[in-house]
């Protein structure tokens, strides 16, 4: 599916320029209704909670137990607001903590049961949202949207030291 590459280095002109622009318009809407979603997600896991928490929780799910300092440097927290998430985490009875086998005077997160069915809920709710919009796209579709967003993740944000 990756035919559309032919080599050849693209110019350089003003349609190009306009279809970059196009191209980080749509981006930027995708983020956009990506965090709406999310939103949407994290008040189906608790709504007691920021949609903060949520991701907290998503990393233990996807990375399994682990210390809070590691959990807020994942995320890309600090630590005083992590620390504070996961009170309420804990307090609502979505993750537990633990001691630390290899070091006593540390604490291990995990997600509890009922934090994980909760979790388990929530993305459903997510992934069927995102199976909706994808209803009528073919495999191809589907193929080549992946490639191309694969290809531009892939891609140095700045080739060369070239400016888009």
């Amino acid at each position: 599916m990756m035919a559309l590459d032919t080599g050849e280095t693209p110019r350089n002109d003003g349609r190009r320029v306009q279809c970059i622009r196009a191209l980080g318009a749509a981006l930027n809407a995708l983020v956009s209704q990506s965090r709406a979603l999310t939103a949407v997600a994290a008040a189906t896991f608790h709504t007691e909670l920021q949609p903060a928490a949520f991701h907290i929780a998503l990393w233990l799910n996807a990375f399994g137990p682990a210390k809070p300092s590691a959990v807020a440097q994942a995320v890309g927290m600090d630590r005083s607001a992590t620390s504070r998430l996961i009170r309420e985490l804990v307090r609502l009875g979505l993750m537990a903590t633990s001691t630390d086998p290899s070091d006593r005077r540390s604490i291990v997160l995990s997600l509890t049961v009922d934090g994980r069915q909760r979790l388990e809920a929530a993305m459903q709710t997510k992934g069927a949202a995102f199976q909706q919009r994808l209803a009528s796209w073919s495999e191809a579709d589907l193929v080549l949207c992946t490639d191309l967003l694969r290809r531009l993740l892939d891609m140095p944000a700045n080739k060369d030291g070239e400016q888009p």
